[in-house]
């Protein structure tokens, strides 16, 4: 007996659209109008901390796609479905089933920390470097980053 592959064993209509396949822009802001309306009107019937957590996504056939922040909101969510299928019926959308997909949030950014000095021994080496350089503009600049060294007599950072 053959084993399925992973080439094989996917099921064909999962796979992204062509743009050609997705129809013109106008038809594409419709639908994603349509969704955001319904995103909306079914957020609007969940509880408070829920409802911030939980994002509609798509209806796939007759069926509501949500997307969750974590396993345990995604839990609350689906103990819900009830609810969530009475409020869709009740706008006129046909749906007879809810799918969660748990997508955790993306990490917040954190700028990195400019306010760190530069140390009088770097600032050395930058003035070292500048003076083996022929060309005036790397000189010129090697000398502008070493000017903004740490010197001894400055205040510590938080310390002004």
């Amino acid at each position: 007996m053959q084993r399925a592959t992973p080439a094989t064993s996917r099921r064909t209509g999962n796979r992204p659209k062509s743009l050609a396949d997705c129809g013109s822009f106008a038809t594409l802001a419709r639908k994603a109008g349509a969704l955001e309306a319904l995103d909306r009107a079914l957020r609007q019937t969940l509880p408070s901390p829920l409802r911030e957590q939980v994002r509609f996504a798509n209806l796939r056939n007759d069926r509501l796609v949500f997307l969750a922040s974590s396993p345990g909101w995604a839990s609350r969510l689906r103990l819900m479905q009830t609810q969530i299928l009475a409020a869709a019926h009740a706008i006129g959308t046909c749906a007879s089933s809810v799918t969660v997909k748990v997508v955790p949030p993306p990490p917040v950014a954190t700028a990195p920390d400019r306010s760190k000095p530069l140390s009088p021994a770097a600032a050395a080496h930058l003035r070292a470097a500048a003076a083996s350089f022929t060309d005036p503009e790397w000189r010129v600049l090697f000398l502008e980053l070493a000017s903004f060294a740490e010197t001894a007599d400055s205040p510590l950072p938080g310390t002004d």
